[in-house]
């Protein structure tokens, strides 16, 4: 268990090694060939750092999501966004943020996006300020390898490779500069010359992990686990001319490998350039090493030798010792046949107690399954009786209970049939109230309609009558003193004038006296008129009722016995008229009678004048 879970520890730390060499690059637009016979292309490095500082945690416990502060750092640089973010450091003060996009024209804008600006996290009042800024690529410049050589003491410019004109590479993976027909974990010298030949002609090239030996001279360890072959890998290039080496460290300065495939998928890697200081292929290392791999090689030879003599000795003593143990198998197999043949013995005597003690289980086992199946077959039959009663048990009930559901069910129907009855009847019953409520309203409300026309049209016959009498009456007496009229072929005289107006004055004395008469009966009735409002308002609608009733037919009589009255005034009138002069004033006498009749109307009016708030009372009603 503990080898297995050592075995995924270091699988899945490897995986994290990959991810992390190597990146997938779907932008291609600023890659610059480098070598297009191996697909191998520089692509810039665009890097930039950002800083986020935070607040200081008051509340204890209370802790801040680097994840979710670099999802808003995400969000905030949206359209844009990140090939690759990552934690370099992170403190109680601030969290720094290492990241990368694809072209480097991108990385003004995200940084613009960034700058100065703030984030608020749920569940903290205070605000995180974001500072960033572009990485600076770590890569020596033309002065460092100048000062360095010149400051150099064991350095001869002169001499090839203890100028600047060796290239360092780390990094390099070893798939992209193998050979086709090679295994893709070698790489080969010849590609890397080829790969970087572009700069200038090249010296001298080498690749520390094919050398056998370089293991043992150097001390390090070339080989990097990578699912059973090797990973990456370091290489140097020296280059003939000094302009080779500058214009190689120019291209390279700021940008990382990108091999793109066939299939048109890209994948990028960093790698790490540098020149070289330790004189790796001037011609003194080269002999050291060619001096150190020889007696390495004689080391070699001389640990083989030994081995195969240690070979031959080992092979002769396994030799006596396989003899020394066929020997003692021999042995073996002769006590192991003895053995056997004891053992057979004493088999054949057990077996043959084994069968009798057998037969007599057998026996008695055919005994117990003989009674057991009796008493099976019995137990059976007990069952089948039993369950013969309790399904006829079970029937019954059941028939019962079917009876009993049956008359529970039709009482419900029963009840529900009433109660649909009971229903009914009284919907009917409301309809019926609410017809009769409809009849009353509508029967309500056409009297109403009745009284108010009435109202509006006894109230306009009024009007138009006092009106005519009032124009009529003193027409009449205009005419009556201008009128110089032929009665019977002759004038009529002022003096017969005269008397006829002296004759209408004891007329009006005596209309007059009648109206005097008549008051104390128009103010009783006016009376009566209050007291049946005012009986009208505290009692029912029946008193009401015969009130107004009693008050018609009173009014009515007294209508009428002034009508009589002023008919036969206007009867008498017109016969003193017709004596007088028949045949002049039969026109006027007619004006006369019409003007009498409407006085007569008039003084009914006025007499009725007292109850006629009563009147518009009843009407209203």
């Amino acid at each position: 268990m503990a080898i297995f879970c050592f075995g995924l520890s270091v699988f899945f730390r490897c995986r994290v090694v990959v991810l992390v060499m190597t990146s997938v690059v779907s932008d291609t637009a600023e890659a610059v060939e480098l070598c297009p016979a191996y697909n191998l292309y520089l692509k810039p490095i665009a890097k930039m750092t950002l800083s986020v500082a935070l607040p200081h945690l008051k509340m204890p416990g209370k802790s801040i999501s680097n994840w979710e502060v670099m999802e808003r750092l995400k969000s905030m640089v949206q359209p844009d966004q990140f090939s690759s973010l990552r934690i370099s450091k992170s403190t109680m003060d601030f969290i720094r943020f290492e990241g990368e996009v694809e072209n480097r024209s991108v990385v003004k804008r995200i940084l613009a996006r960034l700058e100065g600006k703030s984030i608020k996290l749920s569940g903290f009042t205070d605000v995180l300020k974001v500072r960033a800024a572009e990485n600076k690529v770590d890569f020596p410049t033309r002065h460092d390898w100048d000062s360095f050589f010149r400051d150099a003491k064991d350095m001869n410019e002169t001499v090839p490779g203890e100028r600047p004109d060796t290239v360092h590479l780390e990094g390099l993976p070893c798939k992209w500069f193998a050979q086709k027909d090679a295994s893709p974990d070698r790489p080969s010298e010849a590609v890397l010359k080829g790969v970087f030949e572009r700069f200038g002609k090249i010296r001298n090239a080498d690749i520390p992990m094919l050398d056998l030996y370089r293991e043992e001279m150097t001390g390090k360890n070339f080989n990097t686990f990578s699912f059973g072959g090797h990973l990456n890998f370091e290489g140097y290039v020296q280059y003939q001319d000094h302009t080779g080496f500058v214009k190689a460290m120019d291209s390279l300065r700021g940008m990382k490998l990108m091999f793109k495939g066939e299939d048109g998928k890209a994948v990028a890697c960093n790698i790490k350039v540098t020149f070289d200081t330790s004189k790796h292929l001037s011609e003194a290392s080269l002999k050291r090493r060619q001096q150190e791999r020889e007696k390495l090689q004689e080391l070699e030879r001389q640990r083989e030798e030994h081995k195969r003599k240690e070979k031959e000795e080992e092979e002769k003593r396994k030799e006596e010792e396989k003899k020394q143990r066929e020997r003692e198998e021999e042995e073996k197999e002769r006590r192991r046949e003895e053995k056997l043949r004891r053992r057979e013995q004493k088999l054949k005597e057990r077996e043959e107690k084994k069968s009798q003690k057998k037969m007599k289980k057998q026996q008695e086992e055919e005994q117990k399954k003989l009674h057991l199946k009796i008493a099976t077959e019995e137990r059976k039959l007990l069952l089948a009786q039993r369950n013969l009663q309790s399904i006829r048990l079970v029937a019954e009930l059941l028939s019962r209970a079917k009876t009993l559901r049956q008359q529970q069910t039709e009482q419900k129907r029963a009840e529900l049939m009433r109660l649909q009855q009971l229903e009914e009847r009284r919907r009917l019953q409301e309809e019926e109230l609410r017809r009769v409520e409809s009849e009353k309203a509508r029967a309500l409300e056409l009297q109403r309609k009745e009284r108010e026309l009435r109202e509006r049209l006894l109230e306009n016959l009024l009007k138009k009558r006092t009106n005519t009498q009032s124009h009529d009456s003193d027409r009449v007496l205009t005419d009556l003193q201008a009128c110089d009229a032929p009665v019977n072929g002759e004038m009529k005289p002022a003096s017969l004038v005269k008397t006829e107006n002296q004759d209408s004055k004891p007329k009006m004395q005596e209309k007059m006296t009648s109206e005097e008469r008549d008051r104390p009966q128009r103010e009783k009735r006016s009376r009566e008129v209050e007291s049946d409002r005012r009986s009208r308002r505290s009692g029912g609608g029946q008193s009401r009722d015969r009130h107004a009733r009693r008050s018609r037919c009173s009014r009515s009589r007294s209508a009428r016995r002034r009508s009589r009255r002023s008919g036969s005034r206007t009867r008498r009138d017109r016969g003193r008229r017709e004596r007088a002069s028949p045949d002049r004033c039969r026109k006027y006498s007619h004006g006369q009678s019409m003007s009498s009749s409407r006085s007569s109307r008039s003084s009914s009016r006025s007499s009725s004048r007292g109850p006629r708030r009563h009147t518009d009372s009843r009407s209203r009603r």
